[in-house]
């Protein structure tokens, strides 16, 4: 038959062994509890710097304040942005699509005339890259197949 004191040491050790691995459990719990935090407070980061960033100045005015530059590309239209912000050969060419007289829209050939350029193969083609341009840009559409209008600022609502 088995000692008290026998058995008091087999339950303490199998006590220890209990101990032990509740205190591995406790290292790795403590290890994933404080990855865990470093993770809410770089998202806390994130949303305070994204906070201050929308806060800033808007994209249309940031879009506005840049210079137009001849051969730059043609930025996306945003309601309330100027073509001001277009490069000069883009300007002139919306600038004849709102002519009255391209209100049922014009073709690449009669906006190269309109331009004052001649209606050599190389310009109109020119001109007709630069419509596309405008026209995935949201500055221009084409109703039909090379027929080309500018796109006009939507109205405010009346209240």
């Amino acid at each position: 038959m088995p000692s008290v004191l026998g058995l008091l040491e087999a339950r303490e050790k199998k006590v220890r062994e209990k101990v032990a691995r509740l205190r591995e459990e406790a290292e790795r719990i403590t290890a994933a509890l404080s990855a865990a935090e470093a993770q809410l407070e770089r998202l806390g980061q994130a949303r305070e710097t994204v906070t201050e960033v929308l806060a800033e100045p808007s994209a249309v005015e940031a879009v506005q304040a840049q210079a137009a530059v001849t051969g730059s590309v043609v930025p996306h239209r945003i309601e309330g942005v100027s073509v001001a912000v277009l490069a000069v050969e883009y300007q002139r060419i919306l600038s004849v699509l709102a002519a009255p007289e391209a209100d049922g829209g014009m073709r690449a050939k009669q906006i190269t005339l309109a331009l004052g350029e001649p209606a050599a193969p190389a310009r109109v083609e020119g001109v007709r890259s630069k419509l596309e341009r405008l026209t995935l840009r949201g500055r221009a559409s084409e109703t039909e197949p090379g027929l080309f209008v500018m796109v006009r600022e939507s109205a405010p609502a009346a209240a």
